[in-house]
């Protein structure tokens, strides 16, 4: 029988590791951040148990490693573990144990499993965390101290702390979530077009104001008067002239598409088309209303611009037809009284004013098929130097200006519709001709840019101002943007050529210093590769067959109009409108690229790049009718490799896909610091020094290299390397990775340019990182 003063330190031991335990547990439950509440628990758990050594591994909603924490663990011993090969193997071994389990001597342990040794792990206690029946991750103590055995109220210590922190780490992605979503909903609400204002139902003071309608308020914003005060001066009036007060527009039930003028006392007013929707509670309560509201301004000035541009083209049409309609009326008249050479003069006339009513109505026959995406084009090789002389020859005959070309002797033949191209460069240096001050030179020149040729035409004449760059190519200019009279000045030469170009694969552009300062256009063409050009785009060159194009789109008649067009052009194509199945059809059908819609009714295109890993290692070209410059460059900073309006037309689609092909192909050369990668010569260098690699180590630093800053896990790099999955497959790429980084002086605890993401794959920085 033990006595008191044993018992009273038995008892003191007990309350404090009680009291221990107790103040863990309220701090791992009083933080969302699981980074800092995972160390917690192992520092509490290894304090508890007397363990030296804690680890942690979570795994997301399909069961892959996802995080990896250690406690107790030198830099060294840290680095170990994360390159020891047979890691995740043991990880994936203890994730399908059903208990915990205690293991005395570990070497052994691993030798019954067939797995490298560890030395310096002598004994194990190892749980999985479960939630809700859910796997989380895996729990693990080792060497206890003093070489003693885990004991059972260790085990109960570790289902605790196990217990606490599944629960941890399910609030935290949780909280995750819910920020997520919150966030994505806020930003929606904020980069509404559409003003959206929310008022307290019993107050009717505004509770939130997004961008837009902030932006609308300005419009009215009185210095002298406050948010409160401004809405009581507001006067609303509704289209049919009975005036409202704004309680009355906040009162309403619901208020659909009212249009209403809001006006101030100083006689500024704007004209919007007004919702309103009650927010009601669960007892039925009108707790909000929400009131968005729709500028209409733009639309008036659209409608002015509508309504200009038909002014413009019936007065350009008149000017040919007045023409035409007084040599016909003297011809028919006067015909006796006039000798051959005035006959002859009217029917030069009559030719080329028809030849000029003709080139009006082509333009406009051109600008409806940009529009509506049928404008095609038939491209073949072609020399540059033939286009620039066809244009110069066509375009500028008789005039002042001396035009200076400037072409490469190497450069590559394109593959073009040599008409429609030489058409864009009629138009450029007719445009710089006409802005440019008489007998000044307009330039031609042209340089390779990867698997693109860039052609720029550049003048010294009136300039630009920056202001009005970016409506240069625009069927209908803003008010008071860089007016200019007559058809082929109005935008509509240069919205042609932004439409050839783009029916071509390419991009156009403008950049100019400003007004008086000369202009350069700038655009892109593919270039027609001499070694089978064609076989890119339609056959694969590794097998021979049909190169596969996988289509993701929930409209059906999407879906068999890019079936129908693929196949015409050679592809082979695989059409899906669930993106659930994109992952597996990948896997299983190794498509070379994939068009995916932008907005699916149950998935967004640009979240299912960063959460489908088989998409990190495919080009992908985005199909979209929202053409707003800020979603497409979003859409390309997210990694998509293109982005296509709709409506396009078959000949865009299969430029844009045969240069994204072209481009994975024979990508630009990749430099980091020391390193240089150049992809066409298969050249590695460090420093100047050549670095020799066999044909799997440099593929592998070819596939990390072309995407820098994407992570490509295990299984990506087996399918790119490998072409199937083999037992084993993630010790071969680590075993290969562990060479190459050998080669390139990389160390294993601080590596330069192959970066390990924990227990998912591999990376390398952009070229641009620090």
């Amino acid at each position: 029988m033990k006595n008191p003063d044993e018992l009273r330190r038995e008892n003191e031991m007990l309350r404090e590791r009680i009291s221990t335990l107790s103040a863990a547990i309220l701090r791992i439950s009083s933080s969302l951040d699981l980074d800092t509440v995972l160390q917690d628990v192992l520092e509490s758990a290894r304090t508890l148990t007397g363990a030296r050594y804690g680890v942690i591994t979570t795994v997301d909603g399909s069961g892959q490693p996802q995080d990896f924490f250690t406690s107790g663990l030198t830099a060294e011993k840290h680095g170990a573990l994360v390159e020891w090969p047979d890691g995740l193997r043991l990880f994936e071994h203890f994730r399908s144990l059903p208990e915990a389990l205690r293991i005395e001597d570990f070497s052994a342990y691993l030798r019954s499993l067939g797995y490298a040794e560890f030395k310096w792990c002598r004994n194990l206690h190892a749980t999985p965390m479960h939630r809700r029946g859910e796997h989380i991750g895996s729990f693990f103590l080792a060497n206890k101290e003093g070489g003693q055995e885990f004991t059972d109220a260790d085990e109960e210590v570790l289902l605790l702390f196990a217990s606490q922190a599944a629960m941890a780490i399910a609030n935290a992605r949780t909280h995750r979530q819910e920020r997520r979503t919150l966030a994505d909903l806020e930003a929606l609400v904020e980069t509404s077009p559409v003003g959206i204002v929310v008022f307290n139902a019993k107050t009717g003071a505004p509770r939130t104001f997004n961008h837009q309608a902030r932006r609308i308020a300005e419009a009215l914003h009185m210095a002298d008067l406050s948010p409160a005060e401004l809405l009581e001066s507001l006067t609303s009036r509704l289209a049919d002239g009975r005036e409202a007060t704004i309680e009355q527009l906040q009162n309403a039930e619901t208020l659909r598409a009212a249009e209403v003028e809001l006006s101030v006392p100083d006689g500024r007013s704007v004209r919007l088309l007004i919702n309103v929707t009650p927010g009601r509670s669960e007892d039925g309560e009108v707790e909000s209303v929400v009131v968005t509201m729709q500028d209409l301004a733009q639309f008036q000035e659209f409608e002015q611009q509508r309504m200009e541009f038909l002014g413009m083209v019936s007065h350009e049409l008149r000017t040919p037809l007045t023409s035409i309609q007084g040599a016909t009326t003297t011809l028919l008249r006067e015909a006796e009284d006039l000798d051959r050479a005035e006959m002859r003069e009217f029917f030069r006339i009559l030719d080329e004013q028809a030849d000029h009513m003709r080139r009006l109505i082509k333009d406009l026959l051109d600008v409806s098929r940009i529009d509506t995406g049928t404008l095609s084009v038939a491209p073949e090789p072609v020399e540059v130097s033939m286009l620039v002389e066809q244009a110069r020859n066509t375009s500028l005959s008789g005039d002042r200006h001396p035009v200076l070309i400037d072409l490469p002797r190497d450069l590559p033949r394109v593959m073009v519709d040599w008409r429609r191209i030489v058409q864009v460069l009629n138009n450029l240096l007719s445009n710089a001709s006409r802005h440019s001050p008489e007998s000044s030179p307009i330039r031609v020149s042209a340089v390779r840019d990867g698997v693109h040729v860039e052609i720029s035409v550049s003048d010294e004449g009136k300039g630009v101002a920056p202001e009005s760059l970016p409506h240069l190519f625009q069927k209908y200019r803003p008010a008071g943007v860089d007016p200019v009279h007559g058809l082929a000045g109005s935008g509509l030469g240069l919205a042609i050529c932004k439409g050839l170009v783009e029916a071509h694969g390419g991009r156009i552009r403008a950049a100019s210093g400003g007004v008086d300062q000369g202009m350069q256009v700038t655009f892109t063409i593919p270039v027609a590769e001499d070694a089978d050009a064609d076989a890119d785009r339609s056959r694969s060159r590794r097998s021979g067959e049909p190169t596969r194009i996988l289509v993701v789109d929930d409209d059906p008649q999407t879906l068999h109009y890019l079936r129908a067009e693929l196949a015409k052009a050679g592809y082979s194509p695989l059409v899906t409108g669930d993106p659930h199945a994109v992952p597996d059809l990948i896997r299983e059908e190794e498509p070379a690229l994939v068009l995916l819609d932008l907005m699916l009714p149950s998935a967004d295109g640009m979240e299912m790049m960063e959460t489908i890993t088989e998409l990190h290692d495919l080009p992908v070209i985005f199909i979209s009718g929202y053409g707003r410059d800020e979603t497409i460059a979003k859409a390309l900073e997210n990694g998509a490799t293109d982005y296509i309006v709709k409506p396009f037309s078959p000949t865009e689609l299969t430029a844009r896909i045969g240069a994204a092909l072209r481009r994975r192909a024979a990508p630009e050369p990749f430099v980091f610091r020391d390193l240089a990668i150049d992809y066409e010569q298969r050249r590695v260098t460090l420093a100047g020094r050549r670095v020799e690699l066999t044909p799997k180590e440099y593929g592998l630093l070819r596939v990390l290299s072309i995407n820098p800053g994407k992570v490509h896990t295990y299984e990506a790099l087996i399918r790119q390397l490998w072409g199937k999955r083999i037992h084993g497959d993630s010790d071969i790429v680590r075993t290969h990775v562990k060479t190459l980084r050998q080669k390139l002086g990389d160390s294993v605890t601080r590596p330069h340019y192959i970066l390990n993401e924990r227990g998912v794959g591999y990376r390398m920085p952009k070229p641009d990182d620090p």
